[in-house]
């Protein structure tokens, strides 16, 4: 297992899960553009938290370089890649990490934040590895990750844009893993859980980001991105991470009932206990009739 030589880009890595992703892959070898805009959970502001991170990895002997343009802006998804090609000739690794906040109930949630929302989760994570995509084609290798959540895997009040984004890109993944197989591109998702900026303003929360205990550190968390951005890196899988707990997670579907062709919706309506029942369900990577 391997990341040596090879060429990540990490974005939202000016500080939490993302810092911790950088400095462990820039650790065992990779090269790293530190992408972040430096702004505030909520997506506003801009800072020099890229600069700061590849400062810290340069001081422990590593190699790195700062981005700060916005995933969610087209331009600025190309550019980050652009970045990596420039300083270092190729992109092997995308680690799409960079996220906002901004929870509301869904009466009560503008339309606006769930756009903001939603184009940085997703479109932000689909324009990065867009750009990407073609390079690891042509080279036939890649690694990318999507940082997937329990908010859209099971759900959570009061993160309905969040959750959205996060359960697209399951759906993202599940059809890169298929696409990017025969070139050795190796799609996944990380779940992860840990104290950062963001789980910290969740309403109600009472986790500490600045000094996070050893069960929510984010550290814990990137063992996992080291993982799945190796060689040995798994295809088409969703990883669970937090405090030292691992465990993966996968769609079931039960074994449905045939009603026939000639199928009346009272005849459903009628057997809808039986279509619904899950305890026979298995993991499923083809279509239910499959």
């Amino acid at each position: 297992m391997s990341v040596e030589g090879k060429v990540a880009i990490i974005t939202g890595a000016g500080g939490g899960l993302g810092r911790q992703h950088a400095l462990l892959l820039a650790k065992h070898g990779a090269k790293i553009v530190v992408n972040d805009l430096g702004g505030a959970v909520d997506g506003s502001g801009k800072s020099d938290a890229a600069d700061e991170v590849v400062k810290e990895i340069r001081a422990a002997g590593g190699t790195a370089v700062a981005n700060k343009d916005s995933v969610s802006d087209r331009a600025g998804a190309k550019n980050i890649v652009d970045t990596a090609v420039n300083e270092f000739g190729t992109v092997d690794i995308v680690v799409n990490n960079a996220g906002i906040l901004r929870d509301k109930s869904f009466k009560k949630m503008s339309l606006d934040e769930w756009d903001l929302v939603i184009n940085v989760h997703l479109m932000g994570s689909a324009y990065v590895t867009w750009h990407a995509w073609p390079i690891m084609y042509e080279q036939n290798y890649g690694r990318v990750v999507f940082t997937s959540s329990v908010s859209g895997i099971l759900g959570s009040f009061g993160q309905a844009n969040y959750g959205a984004a996060k359960m697209g890109m399951v759906g993202l993944m599940n059809n890169l893993s298929r696409e990017g197989a025969s070139h050795n591109i190796h799609t996944n998702c990380l779940s992860p859980g840990a104290a950062t900026r963001m789980t910290a303003s969740v309403p109600g929360s009472s986790i500490d980001a600045d000094n996070p205990d050893a069960g929510n550190h984010p550290g814990q968390v990137s063992p996992v991105i080291l993982y799945l951005s190796s060689t040995d890196a798994p295809n088409g899988r969703i990883i669970q991470a937090a405090g030292g707990k691992f465990a993966s997670d996968a769609v079931y579907a039960n074994t449905g009932i045939d009603l026939g062709v000639d199928a009346t919706a009272e005849d459903f309506i009628e057997n809808a206990d039986a279509a619904l029942d899950m305890s026979d369900a298995v993991v499923k990577t083809k279509f239910w009739r499959q």
